[in-house]
C-alpha cells in the first residue's frame, strides 16, 4: 500500500536543475534507499520531501494528503520526521532531554498551564519522560539517559537523534546518511536499528553512501543521476544495473549485497 506518492517534482537553484522530473512511490512498512554519485540530486529530494525546499513542480502526497508546498511543520504534523547529515542535537543538553524536545507536537500544552504549572503540565511532562525513557532503550542508549550530548561518541549521537526524530510518532521517518562518519561497528548497529525499526512498521527512507548498509536493509533502491531517476528497484536489481555501475564508475563489487 502507498504511503507517500511522488510525481515529477522539479527543483532548481538559480540555472541548474538539482531535481529534473521524478516521479515514485513509497510502500508503507518497508525501507527505501536513494543514492546515486555526489551531486545526484539526494539530498534536495530530502528537503523537499521534508519542507525544507519547495518544488517548482510537482506533487508530494502523503497517505493521500497534498503537502506540495507546506511549511516543514506542516509535514511534521501530516507524520514525516528527518534527520540531517549533519548533527542536528542540542550539546548541552541531556540525550534524554534531546528526546523529549521531538514530542512536542504529541505533547500539546497551553501557555496558561504552563505559567501555572497545572497538575495536567506535570502529569505531561512525566508522560513525556517515560516515553523518551523507552526510545534511548529502543536505539541502544539507555546508559547514556543523563550523559549530555556533548559528551557522547559520535555514534551515539547519530542514534540520539533518530530517536529524537522517532518521538514525534511519525509515519515517515527519513534518514540522511546516518552512517556517515560513522566506523563498522557503529555502522552495523544503524544497519540493525533500521532492520528493527521496519519490523515494528517504520517506514524508512534513507539517504547513504554506504553501500553494504544501503543493499543489506533495503527493500526497494532508487538511483539518482544528475537530477534525474536512473534506475529503481529491488536491490539486488539495482546492484546488476549497468547504468548504476557506471554511474558509480564501475565499482561492481561496492554494489553487491553481502552475505
Amino acid at each position: 500500500m502507498t504511503l507517500l506518492a511522488v510525481h515529477n517534482v522539479c527543483k532548481a537553484f538559480g540555472g541548474l536543475h538539482a531535481i529534473e522530473g521524478v516521479s515514485f512511490d513509497i510502500r508503507r512498512g518497508a525501507v527505501h534507499s536513494i543514492i546515486g554519485p555526489n551531486g545526484a540530486g539526494k539530498t534536495t529530494l530530502l528537503n523537499m520531501l521534508s519542507g525544507v525546499d519547495v518544488p517548482d513542480s510537482g506533487q508530494i502526497r502523503l497517505d493521500g494528503r497534498d503537502l506540495t508546498g507546506q511549511a516543514t511543520h506542516r509535514f511534521a504534523a501530516a507524520g514525516i520526521a528527518r534527520t540531517f547529515q549533519n548533527l542536528q542535537v542540542f550539546f548541552n543538553m541531556t540525550a534524554l532531554e534531546n528526546v523529549m524536545t521531538g514530542r512536542h507536537l504529541r505533547e500539546p500544552c497551553s501557555l496558561l498551564a504552563a505559567l501555572l504549572r497545572t497538575p495536567a503540565l506535570a502529569r505531561a511532562e512525566r508522560a513525556c519522560r517515560d516515553v523518551a525513557r523507552r526510545l534511548l532503550q529502543r536505539v541502544g542508549l539507555a546508559d547514556y539517559e543523563q550523559a549530555r550530548a556533548d559528551a557522547m561518541p559520535y555514534g551515539a549521537l547519530k542514534r540520539l537523534e533518530i530517536a529524537r526524530s522517532l518521538a514525534c510518532e511519525p509515519q515517515l521517518l527519513l534518514l540522511d546518511e546516518p552512517a556517515a562518519g560513522l566506523n563498522q561497528t557503529e555502522a552495523r548497529a544503524i544497519d540493525a536499528l533500521i532492520k528493527h525499526l521496519a519490523a515494528d512498521g517504520t517506514t524508512v527512507i534513507l539517504v547513504e553512501h554506504n553501500m553494504r548498509l544501503v543493499m543489506e536493509v533495503s527493500d526497494h533502491v532508487l538511483v539518482l543521476d544528475h537530477g534525474r531517476k536512473l534506475a529503481e528497484g529491488a536491490p539486488a536489481q539495482i546492484a546488476c544495473d549497468p547504468r548504476v555501475i557506471e554511474a558509480y564508475l564501475g565499482v561492481e563489487a561496492d554494489l553487491q549485497p553481502h552475505a
